[in-house]
């Protein structure tokens, strides 16, 4: 049998949440610019309350199609890039959140949706590590892309206001962090590949993917979504100006560490508190929680982008 000599045109899918769409004409113009770059039209999936990503990234699997494109939020990433991990279809992402963290790792445009789905449709692919966390031994694993927090990140993506976060963006995590400064601290011990690496005293511990979080301030700036590895970092303030040395410790020249920052890396790594804090995946608050423990899984997840990460 002959081939045929007009190979069927790629398509994509766009997992959506419609609370975020940038304006009414926005379906059109996606519909238009995968016609301009000679695509087929694409299968559009709107998120709900019920589902935010999971079910429409599982239909778009079932439909074929080349790429998935994750329109939202950092959460809806994340539970698109949950079903197409370990998967041969390629992620697409189009920011439209407030954080847009694993975009702005990445270089994805986020202010403008219109040039990141461009970015899509022409770029190639590459595979990326996904992390993936159990919380308190549940025997369940959620993955996550950018970074998990126990303590005190977790308690300010619980703590910021909605309508702030509306009006002024990225900037009401900032006003929820000045509101979360006081606490007592817990004490935590990690084990990192086997290893007892840490047993004191801290307001909160992070575990990051990639570098760039909240305003894209670099917290772990050896980071990388390509390099099999997790970093890790423990926030211990102590005394009147306890706060002063863990800025300084993150934010510090060269990103020096001291006593009240410090840092370790390895493939997996258990987290054990003394009693529960909140916690949080790549902004997503999920509760209180008093275990976690998290291992990397190096280049499960394609992702299809212009500018490949390094």
């Amino acid at each position: 049998m002959a081939e045929n000599p007009f190979p069927q045109a790629r398509r994509s899918a766009v997992v959506i949440n419609p609370l975020k769409s940038p304006d009414e004409e926005f379906k059109r113009t996606v519909f238009q610019l995968c016609t301009d770059a000679g695509w087929a039209e694409p299968l559009w999936l709107e998120t709900t309350e019920e589902d935010p990503g999971r079910g429409q990234a599982k239909e778009a699997l079932a439909a074929g199609v080349d790429v998935v494109i994750a329109a939202g939020g950092d959460g809806t990433v994340r539970y698109v890039a949950e079903v197409l991990t370990d998967t041969a279809t390629a992620l697409g992402v189009v920011p439209l959140g407030t954080g847009n963290l694993l975009a702005r790792n990445l270089g994805i445009p986020v202010t403008d949706p219109v040039a990141a789905v461009r970015e899509v449709l022409s770029g190639a692919e590459t595979k990326i590590d996904v992390m993936k966390a159990m919380i308190d031994h549940s025997g369940q694993e959620q993955i996550f892309l950018v970074a998990a927090g126990l303590g005190y990140d977790a308690s300010i993506m619980a703590d910021t206001i909605d309508g702030l976060k509306d009006r002024v963006g990225w900037l009401a995590y900032i006003e929820s962090g000045l509101r979360n400064l006081p606490g007592k601290p817990v004490t935590a011990k990690i084990t990192v590949d086997g290893r007892d690496e840490a047993h004191r005293k801290v307001r909160g511990v992070m575990v990051g993917n990639c570098g760039k979080l909240m305003g894209g301030v670099e917290i772990f700036p050896d980071a990388s979504v390509t390099d099999g590895l997790m970093d890790i970092l423990t926030l211990a303030p102590q005394g009147k100006f306890g706060w002063l040395a863990v800025i300084l410790g993150v934010f510090g020249k060269n990103s020096k560490r001291n006593q009240a920052v410090q840092s370790l890396s390895g493939t997996t790594a258990e987290i054990s508190l003394d009693r529960p804090q909140e916690f949080q995946l790549d902004g997503d608050h999920l509760g209180p929680a008093t275990h976690l423990r998290v291992t990397v899984a190096p280049q499960v997840l394609t992702i299809r982008m212009t500018t490949l990460p390094s």
